[in-house]
């Protein structure tokens, strides 16, 4: 996405399992390889954490600033389900 990713767009190199098809590649973007998994991001579960996603593109759109309480950093790359994440 060359423009950049608007949000409530879905990337377009995310495949059917919504993994990215650019990870591990020198092509895929700073901003997502800058995206580290951990317990604040990835919540408990993966709607959790794409719950939370959702409110960081929210709180991120140019349009408006965000409030503090919409902050809420979220990532979908997060490991599987019962994964062990470092703190």
């Amino acid at each position: 996405m060359p423009q950049g990713k608007p949000a409530g767009v879905s990337c377009v190199q995310l495949d059917e399992r919504l993994r990215c098809r650019l990870f591990g590649r020198p092509e895929r973007p700073a901003v997502c390889a800058s995206l580290r998994p951990s317990p604040a991001m990835c919540n408990t579960d993966r709607d959790q954490a794409l719950r939370g996603l959702a409110a960081l593109e929210r709180a991120t759109a140019p349009a408006r600033a965000a409030t503090a309480a919409e902050a809420v950093i979220i990532a979908p790359a997060c490991p599987r389900p019962g994964a062990r994440i470092r703190a």
